[in-house]
């Protein structure tokens, strides 16, 4: 056995398990740890950006972008919280991130004596805002430990977890047994009486409709085989979007499922919570649902399914997939009662400008392998109705923590993880500024991001909400903002300014030929709002 320390055994469990970038920023507490990223050489890639908060969002973005889980490190106390916004995100958006986490010399820990960076408890906050979260309390232990918390990061519902360890455990030595094999993930079973059922709900179903979340990701042949049997639009928000394609003949955008949802007569929902139609839409006794998801609990929560389904969503549609021709009735094609639906969207969309003509010039320069980082902004509100998404992991959206200012570090890991795709994060003025430093991170690790500032000077959500509810009585709404092409400028990241539609996607082309980090900046003035077609009324009981 290699006599090793904490640190290099942590390093080496994580290498073996595929994870060999790390979004890192160091500090005292864990100088040991990032003296073994230097050792493990060009094995291991070390992004560091400028802030706590930066390092787990990029991870995020990683892992949403490919599904795989991805590592951040930074200090204890004040650099976990600073950490904290991004994990309670990941925990939202089932992202498998893996933290770690310094701490204070180990005689020390929940002491109260005052240590740098002290903080009562650490291990129990993680622990709330994760899916698991352990201390590393010697050499040995470290390839356990890591290699539990991919598993756990990993398995069942993806959610990120959290590895702590103090100052001198970091550094200490001893024989280690590494761990070559990941843990084994559980095989998957099928319930063949309750896909039986849901075959059966499904195939009586004159009017059905399939719901998808993000854990239906990797499921989209099997989704498409089920919608076109069952002739059933496929109604996808946020994570959801891009699994079956927006031009596919079945897809439908949430406004449009809207308006379905008061004829429909069988729902299947997989890996979403469904919590937009639970809970805004309605349900009544004439609507059959069957939901399936890898979370038991989920079945649990708001209202119990007519059948509930547990597991993966992949192999247990290409089950329902099997056994529904028993049951299905002749179908005749529904083209026609869409169409009516979005030519009624198309005409909504029509009224919202200028964002739904901004997003077309997205679309035109962004392929459609592209990842589009959305933000909470006007422009990110209007594009989970309005912006065509054609594939998978390539619409990324904050979940529902809706985290101001999420987005560019986001897609910065998104493009560290994918660096051959173009990847175009949107931005407000309110949350650019909160990852604003991250310009240098893209400037030095040549990360070819291309982020539009859409500029308003003001939290334009806020300020429409004062307007609307508190008789215009605004405060704390309107911003101060620089010159977003010269600040661009002086992080050596180059910019272009828009004024319309057509001059954004005319330097978006610019953009992404440079290959290397810009900035559009698209100062703009009021603009509608779009959220009669996300917050919709309910219309069943």
């Amino acid at each position: 056995m290699p006599r090793l320390s904490t640190a290099e055994a942590t390093v080496e469990t994580l290498l073996r398990h595929g994870l060999d970038t790390v979004y890192a920023l160091p500090g005292l507490h864990s100088d040991p740890l990032f003296d073994a990223f230097y050792h493990a050489g060009d094995r291991l890639r070390v992004i560091h950006p400028r802030h706590e908060q930066t390092a787990a969002y990029m991870a995020l973005g990683a892992a949403l972008a490919t599904g795989k889980p991805q590592a951040f490190a930074v200090v204890p106390g004040p650099g976990m919280l600073n950490a904290g916004a991004a994990l309670l995100t990941a925990y939202g958006m089932n992202a498998p991130v893996v933290g770690l986490i310094g701490q204070i010399p180990q005689a020390d820990i929940d002491k109260g004596h005052g240590h740098l960076h002290e903080i009562h408890d650490q291990l129990g906050l993680l622990r709330h805002i994760t899916k698991w979260a352990e201390r590393i309390r010697s050499p040995q232990e470290a390839p356990t430990l890591v290699s539990q918390a991919i598993w756990q990061a990993t398995s069942g519902r993806p959610r990120p977890v959290a590895l702590e360890c103090a100052l001198d455990t970091w550094a200490k030595r001893s024989q280690v047994a590494l761990i070559d094999e990941p843990l084994a993930k559980a095989v998957e079973t099928i319930d063949d009486e309750i896909i039986a059922a849901a075959a059966k709900v499904l195939g009586a179903a004159q009017r059905p409709m399939i719901v998808l979340g993000g854990g239906a990701i990797e499921a989209g042949t099997e989704v498409l085989q089920l919608a076109e049997m069952l002739e059933a639009p496929v109604c996808s928000y946020r994570r959801g979007r891009g699994i079956v394609p927006s031009s596919h003949r079945l897809a439908v955008d949430l406004p449009v499922g809207h308006r379905l949802w008061k004829e429909t007569d069988a729902v299947l929902a997989v890996g979403t919570r469904f919590f937009i139609q639970n809970g805004s839409w309605g349900i009544d006794a004439n609507l059959k649902v069957v939901r399936l998801d890898i979370d038991p609990e989920e079945h649990e929560r708001l209202r119990k399914p007519d059948v509930a389904i547990v597991g993966d969503a992949k192999p247990q549609l290409r089950a329902l997939v099997e056994a529904l021709p028993k049951y299905i009735r002749p179908r005749a094609s529904r083209q026609q009662e869409f169409a009516v639906h979005r030519a009624w969207l198309a005409e909504r969309l029509s009224r919202l400008e200028p964002q739904v003509s901004f997003l077309k010039a997205i679309r035109a320069a962004l392929p459609q392998d592209g990842i589009f980082v959305d933000e909470v902004s006007q422009i990110g509100f209007a594009s989970r109705v309005a912006l065509p998404i054609e594939q998978p992991r390539t619409f990324l959206s904050p979940g529902y923590q809706d985290n101001l200012g999420w987005g560019f570090g986001t897609a910065l890991g998104a493009k560290a993880a994918m660096p051959h795709r173009k990847v175009l994060a949107i931005a407000g003025d309110g949350g650019f500024l909160y990852q604003v430093g991250e310009l240098a991170t893209a400037a030095r690790h040549k990360l070819a991001v291309v982020v539009v500032v859409f500029d308003n000077g003001s939290f334009g959500n806020v300020k429409r909400i004062q307007q609307e509810r508190y008789g215009n009585r605004l405060i704390a709404s309107d911003l101060q903002n620089p010159d977003f092409c010269k600040l661009a400028d002086s992080f050596g990241v180059a910019s272009f300014k828009a004024l319309d539609a057509r001059e954004l996607e005319a330097a978006l082309h610019k953009a992404f030929a440079l290959d290397a980090p810009a900035l559009v900046w698209v100062p703009h003035g009021d603009v509608p709002s779009p959220w009669d077609l996300i917050l919709m009324p309910r219309v069943r009981d």
